[in-house]
């Protein structure tokens, strides 16, 4: 599915599915915005939409495949960029999945390109059909637009592990070992994947010496400065959430520790008392005392007993004395 967006600067009026075979005409005047998106597209689609605009072999080539990092490339007249965004369900076992959205920006048009349905874009062509917001600030505020649409996106995910690890701080005391391990590796999963989108999307829109990796106009900078300010809460809460599961795996690790000493030092209390009671019982059932007669059997069984129980109280007034119990 391709759908076009045609925003005429001088005219003030929005225009959609434009025919692309006369795209110079549309590009004539710099003020002017071309919106292509395609959804969902073939080769035969995509290579007719690079013939049009004679992109790179190499950027078509990376939107028939899945990139594994966000990027942006310098093509001279346009820029290529890749993005992610994320898809979060806890119920899943994959969990979270990322879905890629591919960006070719120039100098008045900006195609993008992705498999999947995404929200933020959907919400932005259903506003374009209702007013100039998105399109009249130029190319550069479009993406600005779709990308902080995305940014968004990642807050609820981060709210959702932010309970998680509370929760699981929690269920660390009552749980299992086998399910609480589970919820551990599936939470660093998580962040981890978490971060590999964030980081190289940061980088993207770093101003670095006064200058950013791509142009972008002076009125929009201050738009794109509260964007990179979403996307540094974003990494240092996962950079904070990951400290927060490795200590909490930690802790863990700890009780568990702890939890096997204990039973380790209560099995050597009752072996330690066992073990000389093991040795009188076969001392006195070795039949050693039918020298002193029939009747002797019953009183040296007592006497065992008594011996036994003597022992038994005195280990125990001794380990409590100690402290080991």
């Amino acid at each position: 599915m391709i759908k076009t967006y045609f925003y005429n600067h001088s005219e003030k009026q929005m225009y959609h599915d434009v025919d692309l075979s006369t795209k110079d005409e549309w590009l004539r005047s710099p003020e002017d915005l071309l919106w292509i998106d395609l959804y969902d597209v073939g080769n035969d689609e995509l290579h007719y939409i690079a013939k049009i605009f004679d992109f790179h072999p190499l950027a078509i080539e990376d939107c028939l495949h899945v990139s594994p990092r966000a990027k942006v490339d310098n093509y001279e007249d346009y820029y290529f960029f890749v993005f992610h965004a994320l898809r979060y369900n806890e119920e899943s076992d994959t969990e979270i999945t990322t879905v890629e959205l591919n960006v070719f920006l120039g100098p008045n048009y900006i195609v993008t390109i992705h498999k999947s349905p995404m929200n933020t874009i959907g919400r932005i062509a259903a506003a374009c059909h209702r007013s100039l917001h998105f399109m009249n600030r130029g190319p550069d505020y479009l993406l600005y637009a779709i990308v902080d649409g995305i940014t968004d996106e990642y807050f609820p995910i981060m709210d959702r592990l932010s309970v998680r690890i509370d929760e699981l701080e929690d269920e660390i005391y009552e749980h299992q070992m086998e399910e609480i391990t589970e919820e551990f590796l599936a939470l660093k999963r998580t962040i981890i994947l978490i971060r590999r989108v964030i980081m190289p999307q940061k980088r993207i829109f770093a101003n670095v010496n006064g200058r950013y990796s791509f142009d972008i106009s002076e009125d929009n900078v201050p738009f794109y400065i509260d964007l990179t300010d979403h996307l540094e809460r974003i990494s240092d809460s996962i950079d904070t959430f990951r400290d927060l599961v490795n200590g909490a795996l930690d802790t863990y690790y700890t009780i568990i520790s702890a939890k096997t000493t204990e039973t380790m030092r209560v099995l050597t209390i009752i072996s330690t008392i066992i073990l000389p009671l093991t040795f009188i019982t076969g001392l006195f059932g070795m039949n050693t005392f039918g020298w002193l007669g029939e009747g002797a059997e019953p009183i040296m069984l007592i006497c065992a007993v008594v011996v036994m129980a003597g022992m038994t109280t005195a280990m125990l007034y001794t380990f409590k004395k100690r402290k080991w119990l």
